[in-house]
């Protein structure tokens, strides 16, 4: 289980995560992601980063099982930090960060590729927020950067997942190619964003994140303070220990009616639910 930085060749450098079996994240993960992804951006050799991952998906989000065996809230809050630290640090790379998306995006994995410069993306690729489905509320911030308004909030609503295709159409991601010709279509990106001066690259990075319409960092720990409270309340526990088990939450009250619980699916893909998953994933 690493985090890895290679420079396949000038001006790039390849961060990958590897965290078996579906890269959902402890809170050292996410940490060492931010760092990774600081270093590289801050070398002064570099020009463009691609955020890579190894095995079955891109990224499967939080490690529920370690939420669920910390005891207190220590994991909890360490999760929420670790993954502001990593979306951050994508945000707020110095260059340009393209993300090579495979398989399934999930929870934390919107909120890396949403905050990416550019998204490159297998044909087998999926996204989505199976928040509501795993005791959670976040991202939604970065969902919103792929997917048009009344869709985002569709799409979280009911824990449903969109396509490398659908995305596409929509303008978020650049290119889908086959799973085997990811990388190579990642570093074509990479390679011609490269081409350009490293200074004005970095000015332009600073530049277009300063016009931003909306405030990442703000909105994403606004976002995080709803996850919280539904921890303080118990009605997160519910779900993830339901999820851990592979069993199903019962329905809560809320104060202004009745919360019910359910699956939604996206044709083959089940609700925001990564595939061989063993109970790890969340954002």
């Amino acid at each position: 289980m690493s985090v890895s930085t290679a420079r396949p060749e000038p001006g790039i450098a390849v961060v990958t995560v590897d965290f078996p079996p579906v890269n959902a994240l402890p809170v050292r993960g996410w940490y060492e992601l931010a760092e990774a992804v600081d270093a590289a951006g801050g070398d002064a050799g570099t020009r463009c980063v691609v955020l890579a991952a190894a095995g079955r998906g891109f990224n499967a989000g939080v490690d529920i099982k370690e939420l669920q065996r910390v005891p207190g809230h220590r994991a909890l809050v360490g999760a929420n930090h670790g993954c502001s630290a990593a979306f951050s640090a994508v945000y707020d790379c110095e260059v340009p960060v393209v993300a090579a998306v495979q398989g399934f995006c999930l929870g934390g994995g919107v909120g890396l590729a949403g905050n990416a410069d550019a998204v490159v993306a297998s044909d087998d690729a999926t996204f989505g927020l199976p928040e509501l489905d795993r005791g959670a509320l976040g991202a939604a911030t970065h969902l919103a950067r792929l997917v048009p308004q009344h869709l985002m909030r569709t799409l979280y609503y009911t824990s449903r997942t969109v396509t490398a295709r659908e995305l596409h159409r929509h303008g978020a991601v650049w290119r889908v190619v086959p799973r085997g010709e990811l990388m190579a279509a990642a570093l074509v990106l990479a390679r011609e964003i490269a081409a350009k001066d490293g200074s004005l690259l970095r000015l332009a990075k600073a530049a277009l994140n300063g016009i931003d319409p909306v405030d990442v960092r703000r909105s994403y720990r606004y976002e995080q303070g709803f996850t919280f409270e539904a921890s303080l309340t118990g009605v997160a526990d519910r779900h993830r220990d339901a999820f851990v088990s592979g069993g199903t939450a019962t329905t809560g009250t809320a104060t202004t009616g009745t919360a019910t619980t359910g699956t939604a699916t996206t044709g083959t893909a089940t609700t925001g639910t990564a595939p061989g998953s063993t109970g790890r994933e969340r954002s």
